[in-house]
């Protein structure tokens, strides 16, 4: 057996151990973020659902947002029925 065999071995011996702790940590990491939002949620749900302020903010924006693109489209539209009436 020559010493480019034994490392090519021991290469893949290597590559399979680090699999195996990345995903065992992988796992265990996976399982504490998934248990600290079912506390997140829980939490917010005791107080009544309120979310925090930035999430409100770009919840407002996003509704202003579209309110003013529906409003846009409107505009347009009774343009196009007036151009039509002409």
């Amino acid at each position: 057996m020559s010493f480019e065999s034994v490392w090519n071995v021991l290469r893949w011996v290597l590559a399979a151990l680090a699999a195996g702790f990345i995903g065992q940590f992988g796992r265990s990491l996976a399982l504490r973020i998934i248990e600290r939002r079912r506390k997140n949620e829980a939490r917010r749900k005791a107080e009544g659902g309120a979310l925090p302020v930035e999430v409100e903010k770009t919840r407002l924006k996003a509704l202003q947002k579209i309110e003013k693109k529906r409003a846009k489209a409107e505009v347009k539209r009774l343009k196009k029925l007036n151009e039509k009436e002409d």
